[in-house]
C-alpha cells in the first residue's frame, strides 16, 4: 500500500514501488474538509493522485479519517492553544493516524508494507535493531517528524525516496510523465492552509476564546500587550505591542494562568535544560549523551539526558512547551534514538511579579 497524498514525492514513491516489482494499490487519505475544502486532502489532491495511479496502472483508493483526525489531531492542536503550547500537527499526525490506523489496516488488509514519500530512511543496524534515520537531502529531511516509529512499525515502511534527493525525485517524475512533477511541495499546516486572512488567527478564533494578555519585562514592568495569549510563542519578536526604539526583545515565557508574556532581550533566550515529558513510546531507555534536536529543520546540538531533563553542552535557545525534542545518535548522527515532548520549566522569569506599568 502507498499513501498517496497527490504530491510529487508520494507520486514518485508509488512509481519507484512499481518498478521495484510489488503489487501496488495506491490510498489517499480524506482527513480534512473544512472551508471550502482547501489545503491537504483538498479535491485536487485526491484528483492528482487518482490520475497518477492511473497513469501507473494501479489502483486507488480514498480511506475517510476525518473522524480519527479531528479527535487526534485538531482538537489537541486547539487544546494546546489553550494551554499556550507550540504544537506540531503534522507529527500528530504521523503519530495517530499515517502510521497507526492505516498501518494496522493495510496489515489486517493482507498488504506487506506502507510506503510513504517521506524523506528519511530505514536503517538496520548489526543487532537487528531497526532506527528512522535522516533523509539523503538534508534540505527536505523529514526524520524529525518520525521519530516515534517504532521497530514493529519499521519493520513493514518503506521510505524510497529518503535514498534520494528532492532534485531527483522530480527528475523522475518528469522523466515518467507524472501530473505533479512540478507540483508545488505544501507548507503549511494542512487544516488551515488557504485561508484567508491570517490564517492561524482566523482558525483558532473561530474555535476557541482568544485572550488579551499583559506583557512584562523580567523585572516586571508592564511594557505591552498583546490581544491574544493563544498566538503568542517562545522566541517571538513581533507583535508584542512593544514601543519602538528598544532593543529587540522575545517571548521568554506564556504564562496562561496569569495571561502573562514575558520578554527579555535575546541574551536571555538561552537555557542551560529542557524539562521533557510525553516520550514516545519507540524511544528505547536513552541516557548520557545525544544530539538534541528541536524544530524540524534545525541544527542538532550535542546534550545529555538525565532522568527526564535535557542538559545542553552550551545553553540552546529556549525551547517552547509543546514542541518536539527528538534524539540522534553522536556515534551515528543520521539515526534517531527517539524523542520526547517539551514541558514547562518551572517558575516564569519574574514569577508572581504583577504589571506595575511601564
Amino acid at each position: 500500500m502507498v499513501a498517496m497524498s497527490g504530491g510529487v514525492d508520494s507520486s514518485v514513491t508509488a512509481a519507484l514501488c512499481v518498478d521495484a516489482g510489488h503489487e501496488v494499490v495506491g490510498v489517499t487519505l480524506k482527513l480534512w474538509g473544512g472551508h471550502a475544502d482547501r489545503g491537504c486532502c483538498s479535491v485536487a489532491d485526491v484528483d492528482d493522485a487518482r490520475r497518477v495511479a492511473d497513469q501507473l496502472g494501479i489502483d486507488h483508493h480514498v480511506f475517510n479519517y476525518a473522524a480519527e483526525f479531528e479527535r487526534h489531531v485538531v482538537q489537541p492542536y486547539l487544546d494546546a492553544h489553550r494551554e499556550a503550547r507550540t504544537p506540531n500537527p503534522c507529527i500528530e499526525c504521523n503519530r495517530h493516524i499515517k502510521f497507526s490506523l492505516l498501518h494496522e489496516r493495510a496489515i489486517a488488509l493482507g498488504f506487506d508494507a506502507v510506503a510513504t514519500g517521506h524523506h528519511a530512511r530505514i536503517v538496520r543496524r548489526g543487532d537487528g535493531v531497526r532506527r528512522v534515520a535522516r533523509g539523503v537531502d538534508p534540505a527536505k529531511d523529514q526524520s524529525y517528524v518520525l521519530y516515534m516509529l517504532d521497530e514493529v512499525v519499521l519493520a513493514t515502511t518503506l521510505l524510497p525516496v529518503g535514498a534520494m534527493t528532492k532534485h531527483d525525485v522530480r527528475r523522475i517524475a518528469a522523466e515518467r510523465g507524472l501530473r505533479t512533477a512540478a507540483k508545488a511541495d505544501s507548507q503549511d499546516v494542512c487544516f488551515i492552509a488557504g485561508r484567508p486572512g491570517t490564517a492561524r488567527e482566523v482558525f483558532l478564533g473561530e474555535r476557541i476564546a482568544l485572550r488579551p494578555a499583559a506583557v512584562l519585562d523580567a523585572a516586571g514592568r508592564e511594557v505591552g500587550a498583546v490581544d491574544a495569549l493563544e498566538l503568542v510563542t517562545v522566541g517571538q519578536r513581533k507583535g508584542l505591542g512593544l514601543a519602538g526604539g528598544a532593543d529587540p526583545r522575545y517571548v521568554l515565557d506564556v504564562d496562561p494562568r496569569r495571561a502573562v508574556i514575558t520578554v527579555g532581550e535575546r541574551d536571555a533566550l538561552a537555557a542551560p535544560t529542557v524539562v521533557l515529558e510525553q516520550w514516545a513510546p519507540s524511544t528505547r531507555p536513552v541516557q548520557g549523551g545525544v544530539l538534541a534536536q528541536c524544530s524540524a529543520h534545525g541544527d542538532a546540538h550535542p546534550g545529555r539526558l538525565v532522568g527526564t531533563t535535557l542538559y545542553w553542552d552550551r545553553p540552546q535557545r529556549r525551547v517552547a512547551p509543546g514542541q518536539s525534542v527528538v534524539f540522534y545518535d553522536p556515534a551515528a548522527p543520521d539515526e534517531v534514538l527517539g524523542g520526547a515532548i517539551a514541558g514547562r520549566a518551572g517558575p516564569s522569569p519574574g514569577e508572581g511579579a504583577q504589571p506595575t506599568g511601564s
